[in-house]
């Protein structure tokens, strides 16, 4: 779901602000700034030109209101305050979101994103109190000290600076105390109001992930990373910087800030900078000894660069004693005006906080989830407590036994020492079946602890995990079921698994962990893996850790899915999602568990070879290239390809990143009609990433037990309902491309005498397209099985379908693919090579021929501004938010994903009831043939040569059955030695395979 934006980096205090903002001055006079400097103040002019986008006509910033200021509590003693860097989240936000539209077409990803951080840091951390610190207008007193002072820093994008006033204005509906003062930084009253905390015996925490905080942390201030959820206190300063929270402006002084423009001194890095801190203490230490540091060139630059390192001290060094007056009564974190805040979240389109909106203000056991919860005495919101018991002796076994084998239902999970589970040996299981219990089996263990019999506990288990009549619950239990199918139990259903549940009610979220799950509906805290198993070099595996810290971690993987199963069933039965999740996902996740065990052939010997041509056919580019730049660079070198494209052949900038101009791979393509050198870059840097990501890499992921790769087919990431590939991700090989064909050839079937074959669902989005929209052009072109792309040449041609050129069928072909999902004139016209004109006037012609189409998109976006979300032909949901009233040509992000949603998911949906058919079909008649992959609308088999045909029919009868639209399905089948060999094969028409009538 998304990057993180560098949390260190902070808007320049020239970024434009807005909103009725309650701002507290200081008491005492302010310092000499630049603030009123004429050359700083904004013009009338400007102020006109923000008029025209419906900005305020002059700056709001320059006279905030002053905020009402209350007497401090006498005492802070066993309160938390939380105080939010607020422009750092911003920035931070907004770049780590999307783009997202309100229902007047104005951004508000930034506004989204901050609403949804505050709420969620006031229900996960509970603050007693919080205040949000600004950046206000013009220059600091830093400015005065160093002109250059964040000079370096890019002034905001447009669309962020139209949304601050918004957020500005929704912190102060939440009721949020905003603090800023003219000529300081928002770092300064941070530092105040954490003083201010400390000495008053509160708990602090900084809601930021900027370096220049750590200098305030204590026992009692602590730094607190909302995206990562993480503490940042003096043991994690020790371990990043390895110095004390009082070294650190001294050590910044030495180092400098390229993202302030703070100078330091040149040489001093980070490391040695800890090591002089070390030996002198203070940057005065260091200084004062800087004839005795090594090199000849940095005892030079300590002795020359004095005057550099005190001017930077000054400027990293926050002010932590202004007279701030606060309003410590706003500050109170307590229930939110909910009628004030929903006019607002409703302008800007959030249908998720204003359902939140309901429930906020109620107790924890009142919400909808915890109702559900209420009867489970351990979902609390102190989180969970149970009874962790080790049943590590044969005679705690035969108790355990006993117990286990009464219940009807019960949740389980395995410990490994992998986490790919055809590799994995079992260390231990874990079981719950009451709400304040659990138990952990190990089986592996460190020397000398006690543990159970590995096979005699299996054997003991066997009945139960192949109970039928029993149902298993647990998170991903794909994992479990192919970790125990390698062990030789077949664990039968029926199963409940949270997180197929979890993702069928919240498709677009980043995150279905269990992790996740115990945070949202128990605010529980769990126990991590990292702090078991530690990270990196050090990092053990699950059986060389103590069991009894194993029991808790194990024990409490089992308990959650118990406690979660009975809330997450009530709401897919209250989201009519209960026959998708029984009928369709869990099955398909013993499907998937079965093409993960039996993984596919790679030929490792033909890789080798393939490894050898690729590499020689790099090195033939690469001269190329030298050839064409005159001289020898590394192609790898972002820095040295643009000196060579920008400086010396003075090839146009087309955009700029933080390093300079940009060299990726939009760029090269639009700098090749200029030159041949960019297009010979575009083609080495896609021999090296096959090379690197398939012909060498696939050959380590052979598994010598079996000779094959095993993939993971990941059924809970893509919210439209596509299955996705990882390690190896196996949908990213290029299928056109004479590389991609090579690659695929080294896929072959497992045994002799066998073949590949693959059957493909043809035209299938474009079908599911017809059923929907119901347009008549297009329903009657399928249903007369013509060439759908040859036909909408010759209608928006205006030609018959004999003088269609090959031209014409491409540009028609990307209309299909691309039009329908919100592809605009100027995308159209960058993949055709066409003017834009000319691409505009295609999609126009285009919609004018099937209004039906027209009419459907809208019909979609409709409903999703009506309901909040988008629904697939079998039901699976998706919510989105950016879908506009009055909508221009140009698709929002928002409208883009809605119609991707319904029209690829819903394609997505036919493949997966496909793969259940033929699954059930290939088990009861018990047919020689196992399905191996699923890439995207295409099924590959391994059968042996002399059932192909039954088998071509089969799969073909099957995917046509799939589900009735009012077109014809098609399936095109190949067979061949590998997978890039296979041929077509002929295998009926569709009247042999008749679908149901039409739905």
């Amino acid at each position: 779901m998304d990057p993180e934006p560098d949390g260190d980096s902070k808007p320049s205090n020239e970024s434009p602000q807005a909103g009725e903002l309650k701002s507290t001055p200081p008491t005492n006079e302010e310092p000499p700034t630049a603030a009123n400097d004429k050359k700083n103040a904004p013009t009338k002019e400007a102020h006109a030109a923000k008029d025209k986008k419906n900005a305020p006509t002059e700056d709001p910033r320059a006279a905030l209101p002053v905020q009402h200021a209350t007497d401090a509590p006498k005492s802070l003693v066993g309160k938390t305050v939380y105080v939010i860097d607020t422009h750092s989240l911003i920035h931070q936000v907004y770049h780590a979101l999307p783009e997202m539209t309100s229902p007047d077409g104005r951004p508000v990803n930034a506004i989204y994103g901050v609403a949804r951080d505050l709420l969620g840091l006031r229900k996960s951390r509970k603050p007693d109190y919080w205040f949000c610190a600004v950046d206000l207008p013009g220059g600091t007193f830093r400015h005065q000290l160093f002109d250059q002072y964040k000079a370096t820093r890019k002034p905001a994008a447009e669309d962020l600076v139209e949304q601050i006033p918004e957020v500005h204005r929704m912190i102060n509906e939440l009721g949020i105390p905003v603090v800023g003062v003219p000529s300081y930084e928002a770092d300064d009253c941070m530092a105040t109001i954490a003083r201010q905390i400390e000495a008053l015996g509160g708990e602090c925490y900084l809601v930021t992930s900027d370096k220049d905080c750590r200098q305030l942390i204590s026992d009692h201030v602590r730094m607190y990373n909302i995206r990562k959820n993480e503490i940042f206190d003096r043991a994690s300063l020790e371990e990043a910087w390895g110095i004390r929270p009082d070294q650190v402006v001294d050590f910044q002084a030495l180092v400098g800030d390229s993202a302030d423009n703070v100078p330091g001194v040149p040489l001093i890095g980070p490391k040695l900078a800890r090591e002089l801190l070390e030996k002198y203490e203070t940057l005065d230490g260091v200084l004062d000894h800087a004839d005795e540091v090594s090199g000849k060139k940095r005892k030079q630059n300590l002795l020359e660069g004095r005057e550099l390192a005190l001017l930077s001290r000054k400027l990293v060094e926050l002010d932590a004693h202004m007279d701030l007056s606060l309003d410590w009564e706003s500050a109170v974190v307590g229930p939110i005006d909910t009628e004030r805040i929903r006019p607002l979240f409703e302008q800007f389109g959030f249908r998720t906080l204003v359902t939140q909106l309901e429930t906020i203000n109620e107790p924890e056991g009142e919400t909808a989830a915890a109702q559900s919860a209420a009867q489970l005495p351990l979902a609390t919101s102190k989180g969970i407590e149970a009874n962790y018991r080790l049943v590590e002796t044969p005679e705690k076994f035969e108790k355990f036994l006993v117990e286990l084998k009464k219940q009807k239902r019960f949740s389980f999970d395995t410990e490994t020492t992998d986490i790919s589970p055809r590799r994995a040996q079992l260390v231990g299981y874990s079981f719950a079946w009451c709400d304040d219990e659990a138990w952990y089996l190990p089986v592996r263990a460190p020397a000398g602890e006690s543990q159970l019999n590995p096979d005699e506990t299996l054997e003991a288990l066997r009945p139960i995990f192949e109970n039928p009549n029993v149902e298993k619950i647990g998170q991903n239990l794909k994992y479990d079921r192919i970790v125990l199918k390698a062990a030789g139990v077949e664990v039968a259903g029926p199963f409940f698994d949270t997180i197929v549940a979890d993702y069928l009610l919240a498709a677009g979220s980043r995150s279905h962990s269990l992790d996740t799950l115990a945070e949202r509906y128990f605010q529980h805290e769990t126990i991590k893996i990292r702090d078991l198993i530690g990270t990196g070099k050090k990092q053990k595996r699950m059986d060389e850790v103590p069991i009894e810290l194993v029991c808790d971690y194990a024990a409490e993987d089992a308990l959650i899915p118990w406690l979660l199963r009975p809330i997450l069933a009530g709401q897919l039965q209250q989201n009519d999602l209960e026959s998708l999740f029984e009928e369709v996902e869990i099955p398909l996740t013993g499907v998937l568990a079965e093409m993960e065990y039996l993984g596919v052939r790679v030929d490792a010997p033909r890789l080798a070879k393939m490894s050898k041509r690729f590499g020689q056919r790099m090195e033939r580019l690469e001269e190329e290239c030298f050839a064409l730049a005159g001289h020898p660079f590394n192609l790898a070198s972002p820095k040295q390809l643009q000196e060579v494209l920008f400086e010396e052949l003075g090839l146009p900038v087309v955009k700029k990143t933080k390093t300079g101009p940009s060299t990726d791979a939009d760029v090269l393509s639009k700098l090749a009609p200029l030159h041949a050198l960019p297009a010979k870059i575009v083609e080495y840097r896609q021999a090296a990433k096959l090379k690197n990501t398939y012909v060498d890499a696939l050959p380590k992921l052979i598994y010598p037990k079996t000779g094959r790769v095993h993939t993971s087919f990941n059924q809970v990431v893509t919210a439209t309902g596509r299955l996705s590939s990882s390690d190896p991700n196996l949908q990213n090989i290029p299928v056109r491309t004479e590389e991609g064909r090579e690659i695929r050839s080294a896929f072959v079937p497992g045994t002799k005498g066998e073949v590949l074959l693959a059957a493909d669902y043809s035209q299938i989005e474009l079908r599911v397209l017809a059923h929907f929209s119901q347009d008549a052009q297009l329903v009657k072109a399928f249903q007369k099985d013509e060439d759908i792309h040859t036909m909408v040449a010759g209608q928006i041609n205006n030609v018959e379908l004999d003088e269609v050129t090959s031209e014409m069928r491409r540009q028609a072909k990307a209309v299909n693919f691309g039009v329908i999902y919100g592809q605009s004139a100027f995308g159209l016209s960058a993949q055709l090579g066409i003017p834009r004109e000319e691409a505009q006037a295609f999609i126009d012609a285009y919609f004018a021929k099937y209004p039906g189409i027209v009419d459907f998109l809208e019909k979609v976006l409709d409903n999703a501004l009506e309901t909040g979300y988008v629904k697939t032909v079998l039901g699976r949901r998706r919510a989105v938010e950016g879908i506009r009233r009055s909508r221009p040509k140009q698709r929002s992000l928002g409208e883009r994903m809605a119609i991707n949603t319904v029209i690829q998911g819903s394609a997505a949906d036919l493949i997966k009831l496909a793969m259940l058919g033929v699954g059930r079909r290939l088990e009861e008649e018990a047919f020689p043939a196992k399905l191996l992959l699923q890439i995207h609308d295409e099924l590959i088999f391994e059968v042996p040569a002399t059932h192909l045909n039954e088998l071509a029919r089969l799969v073909t009868e099957e995917m046509v059955r799939a589900y009735s639209l009012c077109v014809p399905l098609r399936v095109s089948v190949k067979a061949g030695p590998s997978w890039a060999e296979a041929e077509s094969l002929e295998v009926g028409s569709d009247t042999d395979f008749p679908q149901n009538p039409p739905v």
